[in-house]
């Protein structure tokens, strides 16, 4: 019993992270629209479809952030795919509400098709694609010649597809992923994320030839005079 609540309570946490959900009102949630605003306009020239979020190490944010971002894509009418790529300690299911049976590793492993790994969210456009049961072996099937021709079935279907990937410096997911995505964007903790781990993050993404698009600086506490608070309000 007490283990069914802890799990409840668990999901509970993972949903409340949808603040552009839940509070779209909110100085986060405009944030998050200014961050869709500067991933527009970030390659002006070039068509951004492909979309990959990660970070330096564990707890920064990533898959909040991500998660958030997808919902002010769909909110703008785009056909958004989220895509949980984290197949060492995915989360996305949790903060949807969704079950993990199928999803990308069995995509990868061509034990479902791409229509019976989709699923609708409750944001109108927003679709996701769970991780699946987590494989031992995600770095191969993200470098798989599967993997190229889902990514070509992800972009006939969809205006923008975000990834959700591991930290860079935990395993090589995240470069393995990032060259084959438009652009990377990397989420940093405020006060956590130490700048040592930052440099060698871009190092490594640099070497994978990724297209690092821009930062997000993550957990970051306003003062209550600055003028977020004073034009927006007082939202979470």
């Amino acid at each position: 019993m007490a283990r069914k609540a802890k799990q409840k309570k668990g999901m509970q946490t993972a949903a409340r992270k949808l603040v552009t959900s839940v509070n779209p009102k909110s100085i986060v949630s405009e944030q998050f629209r200014t961050m869709r605003t500067n991933i527009n306009f970030s390659m002006p020239d070039k068509e951004l479809q492909t979309i990959l979020v990660t970070s330096a190490s564990p707890g920064d944010g990533k898959s909040t952030v991500v998660a958030n971002t997808a919902v002010v894509y769909a909110e703008e009418g785009k056909r958004v795919l989220l895509v949980d790529a984290d197949m060492r300690k995915p989360t996305v299911h949790y903060t949807f509400h969704m079950t993990n049976t199928l999803g990308l590793s069995n995509l990868l492993t061509r034990q479902a098709t791409f229509s019976e790994v989709v699923n609708k969210s409750e944001t109108e456009g927003l679709d996701i694609i769970t991780c699946g049961p987590i494989p031992p072996n995600p770095a191969e099937l993200l470098s798989s010649r599967t993997m190229d021709k889902v990514l070509e079935e992800m972009k006939n279907h969809y205006d923008i597809i975000l990834f959700d990937a591991p930290p860079v410096l935990s395993v090589t997911d995240a470069q393995i992923l990032s060259n084959k995505c438009d652009g990377t964007i990397l989420v940093l903790s405020s006060g956590q994320t130490e700048k040592e781990g930052v440099i060698k993050t871009k190092e490594a993404l640099v070497a994978s030839q990724a297209n690092i698009i821009g930062a997000v600086l993550n957990n970051f506490v306003l003062d209550k005079d600055h003028y977020y608070y004073q034009y927006y309000g007082t939202g979470e």
